[in-house]
């Protein structure tokens, strides 16, 4: 018989994709429920409800660093994971070192229920760093003595878009067609609403404990399917899905990589690839021995999140964001590199307007590092935002001191002054579309 109503519950990640539902859904039983994260100013926003504590669980590798965080707790929920090592993640830490030592406390603590929600693949004996990891911290809570159960949901879908879902998104509303690395590897989807009311079942006592159990819709279907099923979700045309040389996709996901060591955290990752290449699936049997009711499909979890005119702009300019990125830093890099390069010519402009020629060098070679400077600091992601902002405020600067010395310049033939408008435009965009969650 399921336990009462009320419980004390922690849910580490609680703003991500699975643990914002999560979060949410606890809340509405009537839990009392505290989030932990890294960040929490956004989450707390949105969920005002519950408690939240910042903290970085990949620095909380002693049971002693867990203790205050779960005593007293009538279950905790393990929402929390990375796709791949970064300068904010790191994996071993997070998926074993930090739920060992969880784990350690919780049994300390006496905590009476333990759900760790995992990955479809997970495996200590994987070769990808990702899948090890899940799967060491699933052994953690597997060997442990808590009333456990570990959740192993498969593709994700949300009305939030980041991470794949932002990436399928994007995909299906490529102009003209829909081009994809292995359409046909089989996926087997799940709705976020049927994650959180898993968990939701497991801290009531509704579900045995125990438990390693698949969330997954009980067909699978192509990923080419997913993307057509995605297309018409978001009121587009029908398309073809053309397929993409895998080589494509390793290169794509390299690059990936290597923008995630400058903090940027695309989806698009080895880790991801890996994933895609094996398959998304698993045996979605079990779960419907034991539950009164079935996951649902793909077309019934799309059909319960309509998609409106904000789905589609945001789908179409996903996959433009590091197009503008990577175009302001050329425009800016190569602005100031050829300002050093040219300086005399450049000075010897401000000088025929009736400034000192020592002045007027160290004016163009100011503007050209101040440019280096943003050119280079936007592709950095703590560094982006005020980049922008850089480049905002220089802008202007240059656009007001070109019009008070010289004014004819916006008459120039090659347009330097008019062309600096659309450049300002466009990091006014990059700043619009910086945030990732």
């Amino acid at each position: 018989m399921p336990d009462s109503p009320g419980k004390k519950v922690l849910v580490l990640g609680g703003y991500g994709l699975i643990g914002e539902a999560v979060v949410g859904r606890l809340v509405g039983d009537g839990n009392q429920v505290t989030g932990l994260g890294r960040d929490i100013s956004e989450a707390a926003r949105r969920w005002p409800a519950p408690r939240w504590i910042a903290a970085d669980m990949s620095k909380l590798l002693a049971a002693e660093d867990w203790l205050p965080l779960v005593a007293g707790m009538d279950a905790v929920v393990n929402a929390a994971g990375a796709l791949q090592d970064g300068p904010r993640d790191r994996l071993d830490a997070i998926h074993r070192g930090a739920v060992v030592a969880l784990v350690a406390a919780c049994e300390q603590a006496g905590v009476p229920r333990f759900v760790q929600i995992s990955a479809i693949g997970a495996d200590p004996a994987s070769s990808d760093v990702f899948f090890s990891t899940k799967g060491e911290g699933d052994k953690a809570v597997a060997g442990s003595s808590l009333e456990w159960t570990i959740l192993r949901p498969g593709l994700v879908i949300a009305p939030a878009a980041y991470g794949g879902t932002a990436l399928l998104r994007a995909l299906a509303a490529f102009p003209g067609f829909v081009p994809a690395v292995m359409p046909r590897q089989p996926i087997q989807t799940v709705a976020v609403t049927d994650v959180a009311e898993a968990v939701s079942r497991v801290v009531t006592g509704s579900l045995p404990s125990r438990l390693s159990i698949d969330l997954v819709e009980t067909e699978a279907r192509s990923l080419a399917d997913v993307l057509v099923a995605f297309r018409a979700w978001l009121g587009l045309p029908p398309a073809r899905v053309v397929p993409m040389p895998t080589f494509l996709g390793r290169i794509a996901a390299s690059v990936a990589d290597g923008l995630g060591l400058l903090g940027w955290r695309s989806p698009l990752r080895s880790a991801a690839v890996a994933a895609l290449a094996r398959g998304v699936t698993g045996n979605a049997r079990f779960w419907n021995e034991i539950s009164d009711q079935k996951l649902q499909p793909l077309e019934a979890t799309l059909a319960a999140m309509p998609a409106h005119v904000q789905e589609r702009w945001f789908a179409r300019l996903w996959l433009l964001k590091p197009v503008v990125f990577g175009v302001l830093s050329l425009f800016w890099l190569v602005s100031g590199i050829v300002g050093f390069v040219r300086h005399d010519a450049a000075a010897d402009v401000v000088v025929s307007h009736g400034l000192s020629p020592a002045l007027a060098l160290w004016m163009v070679l100011a503007g050209s590092v101040a440019d280096i400077l943003v050119g280079a600091a936007v592709l950095v992601r703590s560094f982006a935002r005020i980049a922008l902002m850089g480049m905002i405020a220089i802008t202007l600067a240059y656009l007001g001191a070109a019009t008070a010395l010289a004014p004819d310049l916006w008459l120039d033939p090659l347009g330097a002054m008019v062309k600096a408008i659309p450049a300002l435009c466009l990091a006014l965009v990059a700043l619009a579309i910086l945030d990732e969650r």
